[in-house]
């Protein structure tokens, strides 16, 4: 199996959410066992030899890659959901999206100082997103062992947003 096969089951929605923008379809690498296998194998596989603590996965599509990688890492995994998902007490953050504004939330009890946080989503833009979420885990005093994304979208530079720290992407556009 190769990166670049799973490049090509990602498919291509032009003017999803909204006119002017490509949305990046992961559902073909989802439906096939093999890809998707693939796909949680090789972005965990930077993180074998030293696993973080926990994995925080970005709502939704970090999810379903950061609950599967923390499983494979033996590490816990914490949501950060859109603002109102949570049921205990929260910290959120307001962020710019390309298209819009948005807030996150993490439950205020789910990063314990000097925890080791990977931070997983489905795709980095401009960045925004994961900003918010680096900022949640500091704020809880979390050490951010990294970045993981399926997808990079090099042409908005969100990866400039993280200096210093450990980003990676399994495909890049």
């Amino acid at each position: 199996m190769s990166v670049e096969r799973i490049k090509e089951a990602v498919r291509d929605i032009p003017d999803f959410p909204e006119p002017g923008i490509i949305f990046k379809d992961i559902t073909p690498v989802l439906a096939d066992p093999v890809l998707f296998r693939e796909t949680v194998d090789l972005m965990a596989s930077p993180y074998g030899s030293a696993p973080p603590d926990l994995v925080v996965g970005i709502d939704a599509r970090g999810f379903i890659f950061g609950a599967a990688m923390a499983y494979k890492l033996g590490a816990g995994f914490v949501p950060i959901r859109k603002e109102g998902k949570l049921p205990f007490r929260t910290r959120r953050v307001s962020y710019d999206l390309e298209y819009g504004t948005a807030t996150v939330e993490i439950h205020e009890d789910a990063v314990r100082p000097g925890t080791r946080v990977l931070i997983v989503d489905d795709l980095l833009a401009t960045g925004g997103t994961l900003d918010a979420a680096v900022e949640l885990v500091r704020a809880h005093g979390g050490e951010i062992a990294g970045i993981a994304v399926l997808i990079e979208l090099e042409f908005l530079k969100g990866r400039a947003k993280f200096p210093g720290l450990d980003v990676r992407a399994l495909i890049r556009y």
